[in-house]
């Protein structure tokens, strides 16, 4: 597994370890071999993560996690399973780029009691799910997609993170 991962913020000490375990569970839950993916992690703040989702989002404030899929593998029907990413003529899968805030995710875990290294995992697995084609707009997709999330947090020991 590659994860190209840039820390812009010195806050994001665990980081790498955290995105390294987080990926490798969700990939092999999704049925993917994590040795053929690549993906590009980037630790941020929330001055940072403002201006990607105003560039990218039209959405000029800060937000917890943002993903940009390589390819565009989302299901044509509502709670349909995405399309399943194909590697490229190297046998590598590119799946795309994820950006994380560290000032947000750390408002988010203390204000639902949660440590920081939990709701960290649980943004890294819902990011790369989104690099999968999974989302949450309509409601079949984020039953979908919840249920994932739980399962693998449930795998790496976290608790289902909807739960108040």
């Amino acid at each position: 597994m590659t994860v190209d991962l840039t820390l812009e913020d010195p806050r994001w000490r665990d980081l790498e370890t955290l995105a390294d375990r987080a990926i490798a569970v969700t990939l092999a839950h999704q049925g993917l071999d994590p040795e053929t993916c690549e993906i590009s992690v980037l630790g941020c703040d929330d001055a940072r993560i403002a201006e990607l989702n105003s560039e990218f989002r039209a959405k000029p404030r800060s937000t917890n996690v943002l993903s940009w899929p390589a390819e565009d593998l989302s299901a044509d029907t509502p709670g349909g399973q995405p399309l399943a990413p194909e590697p490229d003529f190297t046998g590598e899968i590119a799946l795309g780029d994820i950006a994380i805030s560290y000032d947000t995710c750390a408002r988010e875990a203390d204000a639902a009691g949660k440590t920081m290294s939990d709701h960290t995992t649980h943004l890294l697995v819902h990011g790369l799910l989104h690099l999968l084609g999974y989302d949450h707009i309509r409601d079949p997709d984020a039953t979908l997609m919840e249920g994932l999330e739980i399962e693998i947090l449930g795998k790496l020991g976290i608790d289902n993170p909807y739960t108040e």
